[in-house]
């Protein structure tokens, strides 16, 4: 199962303080032993969300929300995507990471659905368009 790791932002982040070469290397280090262990399929660090956007839904009606955007705390400053075999395996890989913040950091994990997971609402020929779609993603890569 796939597992998205959301490393969540801090005012550092938000204020776009890079990170130190000691913690590019220690981060380095565990990424490639998540590599090797086959576990990391992708994985950035994101910019402030002060370069960012959102698009704001409403009914037919879509309203751009340029950064920076308050409540930090709830921003994602980068994220991994893993494939595990369980949410605890996720849980014990994160808790191997090296601090990436100088205070308190928070690192969420969410399990990614699976086609499997939309039961009958996927029929055969929206699933079988998916997975054309996913392989011209990954053929343009």
């Amino acid at each position: 199962m796939r597992f998205m790791v959301l490393m969540k932002a801090d005012k550092d982040t938000e204020a776009g303080v890079l990170p130190s070469e000691e913690l590019l290397t220690a981060m380095g280090k565990y990424n490639e032993e998540l590599v090797k262990a086959g576990v990391l399929l992708a994985g950035e660090g994101l910019h402030p969300s002060s370069k960012g956007a959102r698009v704001r839904f409403s009914g037919g009606k879509r309203t751009v929300i340029d950064g920076p955007f308050a409540e930090t705390k709830e921003l994602v400053a980068g994220f991994w995507l893993w494939q595990v075999k369980s949410r605890e395996e996720a849980i014990e890989w994160v808790k191997r990471c090296p601090n990436p913040g100088e205070g308190d950091v928070e690192i969420e994990i969410r399990q990614v659905f699976e086609p499997d997971d939309f039961g009958p609402a996927l029929t055969p020929e929206l699933r079988e368009a998916e997975e054309r779609l996913r392989a011209q993603a990954v053929a343009k890569q």
